[in-house]
């Protein structure tokens, strides 16, 4: 059996460990182009390029995808599959059609809910308490094709977009294989998607971590679980950026303006939101590293009465 995978970031690399530790042939592996990086700007490999060089398998980086000369060279390995996990482009129909089999795709969430580019970060922003991988054919819509396995599990209290993604991106390298099974015996169901019960994980953005102080206890603690590592939850104190990397929260009715901090002690940062308090445990300025709050505050001074969230 041959294989093309198609695969950008880290959630793709265990499902192509997997597919290449069944014996099955990966006669190409196509990946995004690489790009500059860190205060250097040095050109870094995505981690599915970096893993296939690792295992010896042949790379592909076009700029785009659909262009003639990467269909002339997939029909000449015509491959039995292909498989795509976040790779980045969109596939035209002459790619879909053209396995003896189907295109198939890891998606991280449980179709047809969460169809789009960030199914981890919005479940757990939207406070969702489940999540899972699908297996689906592709077809031309987004993330719409019939879907061959599902498996769901509880997303955890102490679970953010890190952990998820981590967790997820094992139980698809573990599905797809049962997936591909399935089909070449002849045993797959496919079951088409209610596309009424749809909804969309759309991409993220730097403004969307902006914290907004007038928020509820629950929200603001999703935000900062959700938007790890980018773009990270943050917020302003005297109008320099704070990125919050871990808080806890506690529900107490009060009358103090959202957004005030109200002590600062070896637990951390306390500030006043609209249900409650959160508490602020890690943080991070721009250009430092990451800390913890009592770190932090062994060298900085943090007032209180200040109002987050004011910018410059």
């Amino acid at each position: 059996m041959k294989i093309v995978f198609m695969g950008t970031p880290e959630f793709s690399v265990p499902a192509l460990e997997s597919l290449y530790s069944s014996g099955i042939d990966i006669s190409l592996v196509i990946t995004q182009q690489d790009k500059p990086k860190g205060r250097g700007k040095k050109m870094q490999y995505t981690p599915v390029k970096q893993k296939a060089l690792d295992l010896g398998l042949q790379v592909l980086q076009p700029n785009n995808i659909n262009h003639e000369s990467v269909i002339s060279l997939l029909n000449e390995i015509n491959p039995d599959f292909i498989i795509v996990v976040a790779y980045g482009q969109i596939l035209r129909k002459d790619i879909l059609e053209l396995p003896k089999y189907h295109c198939l795709n890891i998606h991280a969430s449980l179709l047809p809910k969460y169809r789009g580019a960030a199914p981890i970060n919005w479940v757990l922003l939207n406070g969702e308490r489940e999540t899972g991988i699908t297996i689906m054919k592709m077809e031309e819509g987004l993330d719409t094709g019939p879907m061959i396995l599902k498996e769901s599990f509880l997303i955890e209290d102490n679970d953010d977009a890190i952990t998820l993604n981590h967790k997820l991106s094992q139980h698809g390298a573990d599905l797809i294989l049962q997936a591909v099974e399935s089909i070449v015996h002849n045993s797959a169901e496919f079951i088409q998607q209610d596309h009424s019960k749809s909804s969309y994980a759309p991409m993220l953005y730097k403004g969307l971590g902006n914290i907004n102080w007038e928020m509820d206890v629950k929200d603001i603690l999703n935000k900062i679980r959700g938007l790890k590592p980018w773009p990270s939850a943050y917020t302003f104190y005297k109008g320099e950026l704070i990125k919050i990397h871990q808080a806890q929260g506690i529900e107490k009715s009060h009358e103090l303006p959202y957004g005030m901090i109200t002590d600062v002690n070896k637990e951390g940062v306390i500030v006043a939101c609209k249900s409650g308090f959160i508490t602020i445990k890690s943080l991070q300025i721009s250009g430092k590293r990451q800390m913890s709050t009592e770190e932090f505050i062994r060298g900085n001074n943090i007032e209180k009465g200040i109002i987050l969230g004011r910018e410059g």
